[in-house]
């Protein structure tokens, strides 16, 4: 793997603290990247098991910042003295957490030439939510780039894999013992076991690792604070020396670090947990990302991604007209309600007007059969087709006791993770056919507030104790109910299935199994590029809405409200992009029109049969 030339880092160091360092460094990585597919061959932290890395490696790492922490200050510079020659040799310690001595040498704390250099740390986790699927078309992608590379380092021992957090303690009071087992990690080619999901050899039993953690000194396991329960990766302290601003979602290029100081108190022992369970990365370069859908370029505006831009969309209709097939069967037949969802699948907010998220698109999904697997099929058919997604299990345990907002924990400086800590188009099913008659608790009313307030202003409300804080997000919400969801949506859709397979879990495996992966690629693409289109709507066509809403509340003022034209507007932008048109044309307004009439149509036949339900 490509890493800083050690020539490189000790010239500069002998001809003084050169000020254009870091840039040359970071133009050096820039144009290994550019060579031979570089992207493809850089190990990838979240597909690549640990124990196939190296120290010290050249990585990239795909990941959303859960937590900041305060800044660091290190020894960017720094001398040591030779005890026998009494050599003075002056080192840079930017990219490393360890200030590293040779034989016979000593730091000397007291050199005018040592300089002291601040840089931030971020907490960082996979993706919440990110789908298997997708990790594996990365994984296999590595793995075919680097047939002769991909293969476990044979050196590997499981030892510093159990070592204790006493230990990691006791090496920071020890230097020597720091340096030699520093040097010997380097040796032995491993950075300490990690387990997580897609692993193809796991370093230890499940046994073993319970084993691990209670060595570590904690009371329970290591919380690797992911915001979604059940997840596993490898979450990671990324120490970033020039600051990118407005970055939640990014991938990393950096340098696999194997060691950190940590200290005994409570907020240190969170804040440097052992190095073998959160490695940490030191980034040369990092890019905000606009999505993580492995199957499209990862800019879209570049000059480059514009030839499969405009190569996918001349032959957008088969594909959405095939989507709508897949869908309508996986719907149980209903058409109407599989055109929602596309829609609702390529919705996105693209603006905020003062509060208001402009082109957010909840579905609500009513009359989904009860004491069904129906709903935990659909989602997984969702799960499928988009990169990131969560099936929130809307029972009244679940609303009581999950943690739903991130809050602050003051004792230890950190903010623990919560539920709706999510990256922007995430996928969220919030599946309320499951949901049975009970107390809602403190916590649970609000939870239920918090899903209120994502939903109507995608908006999360942080807790930090004396006070909360806005953060906005982009979240995609899909309620499934039996009658009318409890909780707010920009539109309901009733399900009218046309079959009830007498077997749903054969008849979903059935649906998926008929689809070809090219095929389904190409659903997956464009539910992904239509969210990311511009969208326009012309003077002439703003005047022809305009006319048309002034006559329906003539003939009849019931009919529509300003909230039913906002709605409107927001069915034909999407209607328009799921059909590859950044304009909002005249055939398009009126098909919108259509199929808002059919959906209303069909709420009011059900109100009907039912009484007040809906």
């Amino acid at each position: 793997h490509p890493c800083t030339p050690s020539w490189y880092i000790s010239l500069s160091a002998q001809n003084g603290v050169n000020p254009d360092w870091e840039k040359k460094v970071i133009e050096y990585f820039k144009e290994k990247l550019k060579e031979n597919n570089a992207p493809k061959w850089v190990p990838s932290l979240n597909e690549v098991p640990l124990h196939y890395l190296k120290p010290n490696s050249f990585v990239k790492f795909r990941c959303m910042i859960q937590d900041m922490f305060d800044p660091e200050f290190y020894m960017g510079v720094y001398e040591t003295v030779n005890q026998n020659t009494k050599a003075h040799v002056l080192h840079f310690g930017k990219y490393r957490d360890v200030a590293e001595c040779g034989p016979q040498q000593e730091l000397d704390l007291n050199s005018p030439r040592n300089t002291t250099l601040e840089r931030q740390t971020f907490y960082c986790v996979p993706v919440p939510g990110e789908s298997t699927l997708f990790l594996n078309f990365s994984f296999n992608a590595y793995v075919n780039a680097n047939q002769a590379r991909v293969s476990p380092s044979t050196s590997y021992t499981p030892s510093r894999h159990k070592r204790s957090y006493e230990d990691d303690d006791d090496m920071d009071l020890q230097p020597n013992k720091q340096k030699d087992q520093h040097a010997g990690a380097r040796q032995a080619g491993g950075v300490g076991g990690l387990q997580w999901c897609g692993e193809p050899k796991r370093l230890e039993t499940e046994a073993s690792t319970g084993q691990q953690l209670n060595s570590l000194n904690f009371s329970s396991p290591f919380d690797l604070n992911f915001p979604l329960p059940g997840e596993k990766g490898p979450a990671c302290l990324v120490k970033v020396h020039i600051i990118f601003v407005s970055v939640q979602l990014m991938d990393a290029s950096a340098l696999l670090d194997p060691m950190e100081c940590t200290d005994t108190a409570e907020e240190q022992r969170v804040h440097s947990p052992p190095a073998s369970l959160v490695p940490r990365i030191h980034v040369i370069l990092a890019q905000k990302l606009q999505h993580i859908n492995p199957l499209l370029p990862a800019c879209l505006n570049k000059e480059e991604s514009k030839t499969f831009v405009s190569s996918f969309m001349s032959e957008l209709s088969p594909v959405r007209a095939e989507l709508l097939g897949f869908l309508t069967h996986a719907l149980l037949g209903d058409s109407l309600a599989a055109e929602y969802l596309i829609l609702h699948l390529i919705s996105t907010v693209y603006t905020r007007r003062d509060v208001l998220p402009l082109g957010k698109f909840t579905v609500n999904l009513s009359g989904c059969p009860r004491n069904s697997t129906f709903t935990e099929h659909l989602y997984r058919i969702i799960q499928h087709l988009v990169p990131a997604s969560f099936r929130l299990q809307m029972t009244i345990e679940n609303m009581n006791h999950l943690k739903f907002i991130p809050h602050k924990d003051y004792t230890a400086n950190r903010l623990v993770s919560g539920l709706l800590q999510l990256p922007s188009n995430t996928s969220l099913v919030i599946d309320e056919t499951l949901l049975e008659q009970g107390q809602l608790d403190t916590p649970g009313v609000h939870n239920v507030t918090a899903l209120s307030n994502l939903i109507t202003w995608q908006k999360v409300d942080y807790d930090f104790s004396y006070h909360q804080m806005e953060f906005p997000c982009n979240i995609n919400v899909l309620i499934t109910s039996e009658g009318r969801s409890l909780l707010p949506a920009d539109c309901q859709i009733h399900l009218q299935p046309q079959l009830i397979p007498p077997n749903m879990e054969e008849y979903m495996n059935s649906l998926l199994s008929a689809v070809l992966p090219s095929v389904l690629n190409k659903f997956r693409i464009y539910l992904t590029l239509l969210r990311f289109l511009e969208y326009s709507i012309s003077d002439e066509i703003t005047k022809a809405v305009e006319d048309d809403f002034v006559e329906m509340r003539k003939n009849d003022p019931q009919s529509i409200t300003a909230d039913d034209l906002h709605q409107l507007l927001v069915v034909a932008r999407c209607l328009s992009l799921s059909a590859g048109q950044t304009t909002l044309s005249r055939e398009r307004w009126l098909r919108a029109k259509q199929l808002e009439s059919l959906r209303r149509t069909r709420l009011q036949q059900q109100k009907c049969v039912n009484g007040n339900e809906l």
